[in-house]
């Protein structure tokens, strides 16, 4: 058995509160499990957003309750919660700034709108941003002029590697994550996985070229973290005439790198820079004492959704051949997951924010 220290998964979309035929802090935290990962960080953009203390406090109450490995919850920037969301930094794993299409709450469609939040936010605590193309150049540019470290959301594209690079070597506090979903699959592979149903292939940032794919793996050294943004939908809603855009990754994260470490294009030693030592520094997040997994990293096995703990039931990895399965993981001393049973309550998980 190989044994690993527990995955850190900073991108997890629990869907709860207001989504709960999803997923829910239940489901998703088994699935971590599952997947080898003993913390997530949610994101914000559940119904309603948590962007102030009522809403926190409602997604922590969930949590408190039902998650079964260890969390913390990302506050949503607003156009008007900057005061707010700097007087919860402390309780909250960062703030997540949507500076891309999105909706309600959260919408912050003009760069004066960003100001407030890099100006109040503390700067020891984390701003991620959702940002693509020319909105993470700006937000790239946001980063120099406040003097505060910016952690980029889901890479994708040649194009904002390379300038996250250039960033690096001026010395700009920036940071970044990259998707599985992005690093093993492009849009020329949307016929495969997704047959006669193209919602099934929806996800922002969208999947990219093949030329873009081949960019993130020529520039690992450029890439901070991996993270899933473990997005679940149900297979009604993707096969809708309005597909909403996302895919499940919690228990392929591990398996497909894995593989990849298996095949000579990824090492052990960047798997847990990037899955555990990373993203422990970026978020100040604390260690988990006695908290491990064991993998079989020889068992060669097909990837089926049926196996898995999350609640939507599909994956776009449906029937891949990886390398390397979770069979044991040990949470803060005691056995969480043992060869495909779960076996901690809901409510073990903890607030690392707490």
């Amino acid at each position: 058995m190989l044994k690993l220290p527990g995955l850190i998964d900073p991108h997890v979309h629990v869907r709860e509160p207001g989504q709960t035929h999803k997923e829910d802090w239940d489901t998703a935290t088994q699935a971590a499990l599952a997947g080898g990962v003993t913390l997530i960080l949610a994101m914000p953009n559940t119904q309603p957003p948590i962007f102030d203390a009522q809403t926190l406090e409602l997604a922590l109450q969930a949590a408190q309750a039902k998650a079964r490995c260890d969390y913390a919850q990302f506050l949503g920037a607003g156009p008007q919660n900057a005061t707010t969301a700097a007087a919860l930094a402390r309780r909250a794993a960062g703030l997540k700034m949507y500076l891309d299409s999105t909706f309600g709450e959260l919408r912050l469609d003009r760069m004066d709108l960003w100001q407030p939040h890099f100006e109040h936010y503390p700067k020891p605590y984390p701003i991620v941003v959702h940002a693509e193309s020319r909105s993470m150049a700006a937000a790239i540019l946001f980063s120099a002029l406040y003097d505060r470290p910016v952690h980029i959301a889901h890479v994708s594209r040649e194009e904002e590697i390379l300038l996250i690079k250039a960033a690096k070597q001026r010395g700009l506090k920036v940071t970044c994550e990259v998707c599985p979903h992005h690093l093993f699959l492009s849009a020329e592979d949307i016929p495969i996985f997704a047959g006669n149903h193209p919602g099934r292939g929806e996800v922002r940032p969208r999947l990219a070229t093949r030329r873009d794919v081949h960019a993130l793996w020529q520039h690992l050294d450029v890439v901070d973290c991996f993270a899933t943004d473990h997005a679940p939908h149900t297979l009604a809603e993707k096969d809708s005439p309005s597909p909403p855009p996302g895919f499940p990754g919690l228990e392929t994260l591990l398996p497909l790198l894995l593989t990849a470490v298996s095949e000579g294009r990824l090492t052990l030693h960047d798997l847990i820079q990037k899955c555990v030592t990373n993203p422990r520094r970026i978020f100040s997040l604390p260690e988990q004492p006695e908290t491990w997994i064991e993998v079989d990293e020889q068992v060669v096995y097909e990837i089926r959704a049926r196996n898995h703990f999350s609640r939507c039931n599909w994956t776009p990895f449906e029937g891949w051949k990886v390398k390397g399965r979770v069979r044991r993981v040990v949470l803060r001393g005691r056995l969480a997951f043992d060869d495909g049973q779960i076996l901690v309550e809901p409510g073990y998980g903890q607030n690392v924010r707490h």
